[in-house]
C-alpha cells in the first residue's frame, strides 16, 4: 500500500528528523548591516512591556544572502534596542524572507515576526546595495562603496526578544496566555568590510520603519557570518500590556480585528 503522507510519522522517523537538523554543518550568510540613532521617543514607543529602551536608541537594519542547501534565501531584519532584566539585545519588528519554509518554523516556534518579502544585496566592484521590499515598496534600501577590511571579531553572543501568542478565535485577546522569548545566538564572522555609504527609510503603510529615522550613522558593514540560535521563554507577560502592539504583526488590522478599516463610520 502506497504511503500515506500525510499520515503519523513513527517515533523512529521523529528522531532521525531530530539527529539529522541537529548535525547541520554551519551555514553561512553574505549580509549588509546599517546601524544608526534614531528618535528616542520613537523607539521606546515600538517597545511592548517588559522590553525597556537601552542606553542609545539604536535601530539595526540586516539584509543577508544565506546558502541554504538545496535553494538560496534572502532573509532581512529591521530591529530597535531592548533591554530585559539586564538582558540587552534587540526587538525585531519585521523579518522579511523571501521562502514561505524560512517562515514558518521561525514564527510558531520563536514567534519572530517573519513576512514574505523581497531581499535583494548586490555587489559591483565596492559598489554595494541593499534593499527589503514588500508589495512593492523597497522600504529599506542600503547604499554606499567598500571603503576598508575591518578586523574580524572573536564569537559573539546575541540576543533577540520576541513575542509568542496567538490570536483569540473569538476576536478578543489571546488563546493561552503570550510569551516573551530570548533567542540566543552564537555568532562567527570569517570576513568583515567597512561600507561608506548611506540609509534610505521610504513609506510604507505596511512596514513603517520610516517612523524611526536616521539621525546619527553608527556605520554600514558588509560580511560574512554563521550563527546557531537557541531560545527560551523568559517570562509570561500580561496579555492586556501586550494587546496594543498585537497590530504590528500583521498588514491588515482586520486579520485580528484590531479596528474599523480606514473611512468607515
Amino acid at each position: 500500500m502506497a504511503r500515506i503522507r500525510y499520515g503519523a510519522r513513527t517515533e523512529t522517523e521523529i528522531a532521525a528528523a531530530r539527529t539529522t537538523s541537529a548535525g547541520l554543518p554551519d551555514i553561512w550568510s553574505t549580509g549588509v548591516v546599517a546601524v544608526w540613532e534614531s528618535d528616542p521617543y520613537a523607539v521606546a514607543a515600538v517597545l511592548p512591556p517588559p522590553l525597556e529602551p537601552t542606553g542609545r536608541p539604536l535601530v539595526r537594519a540586516t539584509v543577508s544572502t544565506v546558502g541554504l542547501p538545496g535553494y538560496p534565501l534572502g532573509a532581512g531584519s529591521v530591529a530597535v534596542a531592548a533591554g530585559h532584566r539586564g538582558v540587552e539585545g534587540w526587538y525585531p519588528l519585521v523579518m522579511p524572507m523571501t521562502h514561505e519554509r524560512a517562515l514558518t518554523g521561525g514564527r510558531e516556534v520563536f514567534g519572530e515576526p517573519k513576512k514574505l518579502g523581497e531581499v535583494t544585496v548586490e555587489r559591483d566592484g565596492p559598489v554595494v546595495r541593499a534593499v527589503l521590499a514588500r508589495h512593492g515598496i523597497a522600504f529599506v534600501e542600503i547604499r554606499g562603496a567598500v571603503s576598508a577590511p575591518l578586523p574580524l571579531p572573536g564569537p559573539t553572543r546575541k540576543t533577540d526578544f520576541y513575542f509568542k501568542f496567538l490570536p483569540a478565535v473569538d476576536g478578543s485577546g489571546f488563546d493561552l496566555g503570550p510569551v516573551l522569548v530570548h533567542c540566543v545566538r552564537n555568532e562567527k564572522v570569517r570576513r568583515l568590510e567597512q561600507v561608506t555609504g548611506d540609509v534610505v527609510l521610504r513609506e510604507s503603510m505596511y512596514d513603517p520603519v520610516a517612523d524611526l529615522p536616521v539621525r546619527t550613522l553608527v556605520g554600514i558593514t558588509l560580511g560574512e557570518k554563521t550563527s546557531d540560535q537557541k531560545g527560551r521563554v523568559a517570562e509570561r507577560v500580561d496579555a492586556r500590556a501586550l494587546l496594543p502592539y498585537l497590530h504590528q504583526r500583521y498588514d491588515d488590522p482586520q486579520q485580528i480585528l484590531d479596528g474599523p478599516p480606514e473611512g468607515s463610520v
